[in-house]
This record gives structure tokens, sequence and C-alpha cells, in this order.
């Protein structure tokens, strides 16, 4: 070999080796540490006008969205998820059909993922209140459903898990006028309340649903606390669902310190957490700390939390695209790293709105945001939901 082909032999190598380890630096971290279990949620997006329309369409096994999702949840491969924003039909064919045609099928080479346990039920969006609920003078969904729904079950949600779980308990029916010091919207300007005798006597906390799936791990028990609050917009001066928004949110952090005596389930049982159960809070919250239009406070009853660890998951993908998406996204305050949902750049921007939360009593391990920025794998999948996969590991 001669002199020259020698040292174009000794640059190709070298040239190799740069793009090898360039290669693997795009890799996403999805690694997770032997003996730990990684709890993740996850809102697809997966709403259709129509009821039934959801069902037919993922029961045909061809659903293009519903194959990105999919390979997205079996790169992560949580082994407990929460999935906000899958139509709810009470058959439970839709999320079955998702389970079996999709997680189960290898998609784009991933291997396939199958849950021991699948955990759905109703929840109160498209339900009708039965009055005028929002005071407009008519009566109609889906503005009179005790959430905001075209059908009932629209916006719904499911939990699957690779451990025992269940059954859960559930809070859809509790009544807001319940909770005591409840943050009731006001008149503007004034002391008066917003909502009149007869929808304050009805109206239901929660605008989807409010869940304790307990999950056994081992000889441990975690309660998965999940639930999906009603974004705190599309509403007036008097802030309706802003302050819905925070009791939503508000009632987990009652549930798990001991201030929840207040608080019955849908069988009647009263009562929250015991001191020093593990559990882990979970859902797309609609809050972010410090940007957007929630109450302050909101998602920091959580965060900030003293029996709750904020591990804050990350992504390279949020800090990409903010920078790179630019207007609304330049005068925010939060750390974009941290964004998990990608939202209307003009006037909102990408927020931090979905959140796994586990209890102080559990060892962290690893945690993270599935938002791979562009000339990563998986860059081509994200745009399918608005919200991008969060996750936690817990030895």
């Amino acid at each position: 070999m001669t002199r020259i082909s020698l040292a174009a032999a000794l640059l190709v190598i070298s040239l190799t080796s740069i793009w090898v380890e360039n290669a693997a630096a795009q890799e996403l971290s999805l690694a997770k540490a032997e003996g730990s279990v990684r709890f993740a949620t996850f809102n697809l997006a997966l709403n259709r006008r129509n009821a039934g329309d959801l069902k037919e369409e993922l029961e045909a096994g061809d659903s293009e969205p519903a194959k990105k999702l999919a390979e997205i949840i079996q790169r992560v491969r949580p082994d407990v998820l929460l999935i906000n924003e899958l139509d709810h039909d009470d058959s439970g064919a839709g999320i079955k059909a998702f389970h079996e045609k999709y997680l189960g099928v290898s998609q784009n080479g991933q291997e396939p993922l199958r849950y021991d346990s699948v955990l759905f039920s109703d929840v109160n969006t498209g339900v009708d209140s039965g009055i005028d609920l929002n005071m407009d003078g008519r009566r109609r969904l889906p503005r009179d459903g005790f959430g905001f729904g075209y059908f009932p079950g629209q916006y719904g949600m499911a939990v699957m898990s690779r451990h025992t779980a269940g059954p859960m308990r559930k809070f859809q029916k509790f009544l807001w006028k319940d909770m005591p010091n409840a943050a009731w919207p006001k008149q503007p300007g004034t002391d008066e309340h917003y909502y009149n005798d007869e929808v304050r006597a009805v109206y239901r906390l929660s605008s989807k649903s409010h869940w304790d799936v307990p999950v056994q791990v081992g000889d441990k028990t975690i309660h998965f606390l999940v639930s999906h609050p009603t974004p705190p917009v599309f509403d007036g001066d008097e802030d309706a669902n802003g302050c819905r928004n925070h009791d939503e949110i508000r009632l987990w952090a009652d549930y798990v310190s001991g201030k929840a005596n207040y608080l019955y389930d849908d069988a009647g049982e009263k009562g929250g957490l015991q001191e020093g159960d593990h559990f882990i809070i979970a859902g797309d919250q609609n809050a972010d700390p410090q940007d957007g239009s929630s109450r302050d406070n909101a998602i920091r009853q959580l965060t900030e939390h003293p029996l709750v660890q904020d591990t804050q998951p990350r992504s390279e993908g949020g800090a990409y695209y903010a920078k790179e998406q630019g207007g609304a996204n330049a005068n925010h305050k939060g750390d974009p790293a941290l964004d998990t949902g990608d939202f209307g750049d003009e006037r909102t921007g990408n927020m931090r709105i979905d959140y796994v939360l586990p209890s102080k009593t559990l060892k962290v391990t690893g945690s993270g945001v599935y938002w791979p920025k562009p000339d990563q794998p998986g860059g081509d999948l994200v745009d399918v939901s608005d919200h991008r996969l969060v996750w936690v590991d817990v030895e």
C-alpha cells in the first residue's frame, strides 16, 4: 500500500469513527435501570367528533396516527401507562383495539408491547348535566355537559399496566360544592358567585374523572393517581375554567396529605391515602408552573408539595423547538427543555403541562420526555399529537 493510499484509508477510518460517534450521540437515552418500573403519561390526542368513529377506525387496524402513537410507546416501553384523550366506549372496544392491533404489533421494527391489565371507565365529558350549566339560555352539548364533549366518553382515559392493577377508585361524581374553600369563579369585579344556585348544586368537579389505580409491584402497592383537568382557557374574565383546573389539581394535593376527609368516591367511601403510602400522580394537568393561563399556583400545589418529588423530566427537542418556532416561546419564563406540549406559537407557545410526580417514599432512577429533535430517531413521529410522552422510573 502506498503512503497516499494508507493516509486515505486512515482518513476514511477516522471519518467513519466520527460518524459512528455522532450517530450514537443522536440516539435518545431510553435505558431503564435494572429493577426499576417505568410510569408514564401520554395524551394521544386520539379523539374524533362522533361517537363510534374512533372505535371503527382502530378496529380496522390501519390507522396511521395510531401506528405512530404505538411506535412512540413501543420505543419508550412504559410498564404502567396513563392514556389521555382516547375516546371511551362502554365496551372498551376502542382501547382494546389500540392495545391488540397497534401496541401488540411491531411498528416500524419496534418490539410489540402487551399489558396484563387494561383499565378503562366512563368519564364526565359529553354527559348531559340536565340543566343550562353554562347559563347562556340554551340547553345543548358540549357546553352543558359535566365535561366538555360532543358525546359521552369523548377525550376519555385508560390505564395499562404490566403489573397487577386495580380495581380503581373513582371520583367522577364528586361535587365541586363539597370541596371546602373551593375556588369558585366570581362575577368579575365582585365577590358574587358566577354560577347560580342551580348550577352549583349539580356541578361535578372532575371534567373527565379522577382515578386511584393501585398497582402491585412486588410486595408494594403504588397508587397511580390519574386525571385530566380542564384547560384553564375558553372562558371569560370570571376565569371559570381556570378555577376548575386549580381545584381539580388540588383534589390530589389534598388526597395524598391527609386533608381529604371531605372527599367521597363514587361508591360513597370517604377520605384519601394513609401516611406513608406510595403514590405517583400522573396526567395532562393543563397547567404550567410559570407560563400560560392557569392560576399562578395551580400546578405548584403538586410540584412543590412536601410529599411529592418533581424530577423535572427533560428533552432535547423541547429546547430545540422552542428556539426554532419562536413566537410566544421567546417570552416564556420556564425552561423549554421541560416542555411537554407543542401549541400555537403565536399566542400560546410550548408548555410544561404533562406530569409524572412520584411520592418521596419512592426512589427515582430516571425520567424523561419523549421529544426527539428532527435528526434523532423518532423525530418524525412526534407531530402525531400536540403532547409528548413523559416518564419516570422508580426502584
